[in-house]
């Protein structure tokens, strides 16, 4: 018990500092043409999420259990791009790199919030399409709305809750040594290095979180499409399997887009420049909130009947006012 409380740093006095440095995209050569791609992919992300969540609420037809799950996403998408790409804007374009120790804590909170659910909901949606294919009779009564509400509240709850935990005993830190973390945000490892009394409990979380929220959902999708493939090897007609699987296809671009880059960049990291693991991570937090609207419109016919309905109502109802 002495050496836990040790650990937590129970008998020490804690050192706050004011501020943190974020060092991450200083002395990199032509930035100013990197925020204007981040704002861009920033607009991007914003417009095609809040219409994927418009149209999913303006149309009774995607009331459909799997549509609480892609609304979800658009929703942790937003929540996901909103802190984080105005602020790294605000920090290395406006040369504000000083961030409060609050600030700093809400910063990462967020941030790890949304690539925590980001994943969760891909299992979500991995699951709807299980079930679709595995059993196709009994879909209705496997991918109820209460189903996919109370999975998608649990994953709400988890998320913050492992977060909160996570924040916590960094509050528990003491910070004498330096400032600067050499991030674009408030990075986990990197901010819990920098503490001057022993932070054992936060190695402990901070192996911990990759595990349940990349790794076990990543495998838990992997192994479901596994089982998807075998099914669909039963099936006779090419054009069948071809027609059956189209149907994840939007799901699979979902996974891929966020899985490979993160899982890359972690993996690679201590063989990367510093420079270039700050950029590819600043890609994979980006990339995917602006992508995946783009592609349940383009991959998901019901939506795009649904966008191209309200689009010609709109447009009927201009020409009626003139």
């Amino acid at each position: 018990m002495e050496l836990f409380n040790s650990a937590l740093g129970m008998n020490t006095t804690f050192i706050r500092p004011p501020y943190f440095i974020l060092s991450g995209f200083i002395g990199l050569p032509n930035m100013k043409y990197y925020y204007v791609f981040l704002f861009f992919v920033y607009f991007v992300s914003v417009l095609g999420n809040v219409s994927v969540m418009a149209v999913i609420c303006l149309d009774y037809n995607l009331r459909a259990p799997k549509y609480v799950a892609v609304f979800n996403l658009a929703f942790v998408d937003l929540l996901g791009s909103c802190p984080l790409v105005p602020k790294v804007l605000d920090i290395f374009l406006f040369n504000h790199y000083y961030v409060s120790y609050n600030d700093c804590m809400t910063f990462l909170f967020f941030c790890y919030i949304s690539l925590s659910m980001q994943a969760l909901n891909l299992v979500a949606l991995c699951y709807d399409r299980l079930m679709a294919i595995m059993y196709p009779l009994h879909y209705h009564v496997k991918v109820t709305h209460k189903i996919m509400f109370s999975m998608i509240t649990f994953f709400w709850f988890f998320a913050i809750t492992s977060t909160l935990i996570a924040v916590g005993l960094l509050t528990r830190l003491s910070f004498c040594k330096s400032l600067v973390i050499n991030s674009y945000f408030c990075d986990y490892g990197l901010l819990y290095n920098l503490a001057c009394n022993s932070y054992f409990p936060n190695t402990v979380i901070g192996n911990l979180l990759p595990v349940l929220f990349l790794w076990l959902p990543f495998l838990f999708i992997v192994s479901s499409y596994i089982c998807i493939g075998c099914v669909l090897s039963k099936v006779a007609a090419a054009h069948e399997r071809a027609k059956t699987f189209q149907t994840c296809t939007a799901h699979l671009s979902l996974v891929v887009i966020f899985f490979l880059p993160i899982i890359i960049t972690f993996t690679m990291s201590s063989r990367m420049h510093l420079n270039a693991r700050i950029i590819n991570l600043s890609l994979t937090s980006v990339f995917p909130p602006m992508l995946n609207p783009i592609i349940y419109v383009l991959q998901t016919q019901e939506i795009k009947v649904s966008l191209k309905k309200i689009l010609k109502i709109k447009r009927q109802s201009r020409i009626i006012r003139k």
